[in-house]
């Protein structure tokens, strides 16, 4: 399937001349152009919040962030392209420890911001499994992957942590560049408490990338981390219902997750 590309008009109206070539990661939907990168949006409340809070975000010397680049008419969005000064640096999915690292001290940075209201209205199979995990929608039992989902269901107990602004998939999205602090990218938003994020990285690490069974141990002072886990891994593992729902391919199987769960479940035995 062919790649789409930035026109020439979303080019100029960001500042960038041609010609764009594709970056690697994004979902095969990053271009580059200059020094500024640019990617179709999602929900363009979403995009417009996002830009809004990162280029008004305070530099840190624990993390950096991608800035966010206006049109020439002050928009975030031109023909649904949003764009970014090229920030330097690549991931790196197995430096767990710094990633986690990063990821909180950019959540620290956003404490205080009010919930944006467009999480409301945002549908896709990502908010449909953050909201199974946090039972704002019920399992009803023939989900794919029910056999996992249930037994976690089963151990959630409620949480007390405070819910704030966090980024939903930190571990591919923690850039590292030489001498530079890690950068955050491509951050999608949810609402909850910071510790959750933090263990949706954590499983993410133990289901694809190998992570060692300590990794949990070593982040567990974090606020109700074992009840966090178990969110964490419902929204991972909800989210291939969602996909079902609206018509995406589920890849995913029950085997990639069932160590992970198996541990996770014996953590609250």
């Amino acid at each position: 399937m062919a790649r789409e590309v930035p026109a020439p008009e979303v080019l100029a109206a960001f500042g960038a001349r041609g010609p764009a070539v594709p970056l690697p990661g994004g979902q095969g939907r990053t271009w580059c152009a200059d020094d500024v990168v640019l990617k179709p949006g999602g929900l363009e409340a979403e995009t417009a919040w996002v830009a809004e809070v990162l280029s008004g975000l305070p530099g840190s010397r624990r993390f950096r962030v991608a800035r966010p680049v206006r049109a020439g008419d002050g928009s975030w969005t031109v023909l649904g392209w949003q764009a970014w000064r090229l920030t330097p640096g690549s991931p790196d999915p197995r430096r767990w420890d710094d990633v986690l690292a990063a990821g909180e001290a950019f959540h620290e940075a956003l404490a205080g911001l009010a919930r944006p209201s467009f999480l409301d209205e945002r549908d896709d199979p990502w908010s449909f499994g953050d909201r199974v995990a946090w039972q704002e929608l019920p399992l009803r039992g023939g989900e794919v992957m029910t056999e996992v989902l249930e037994p976690l269901a089963r151990v959630r107990q409620p949480v007390h942590s405070p819910s704030q602004v966090v980024h939903g998939d930190l571990l591919g999205n923690v850039m590292f560049a030489d001498g530079l602090a890690p950068a955050v990218i491509d951050w999608p938003v949810y609402h909850r408490p910071a510790s959750w994020a933090l263990a949706v990285a954590v499983v993410d690490a133990m289901t694809w990338h190998d992570a060692s069974e300590a990794l949990p141990d070593r982040w567990a002072d974090r606020a109700e981390w074992d009840q966090m886990l178990v969110r964490a891994l419902m929204y991972r593992i909800a989210t291939n219902e969602g996909r079902r729902r609206v018509g995406l391919p589920v890849t995913e199987r029950v085997e990639h997750y069932r160590s992970v769960v198996d541990l996770v479940l014996a953590r609250l035995e």
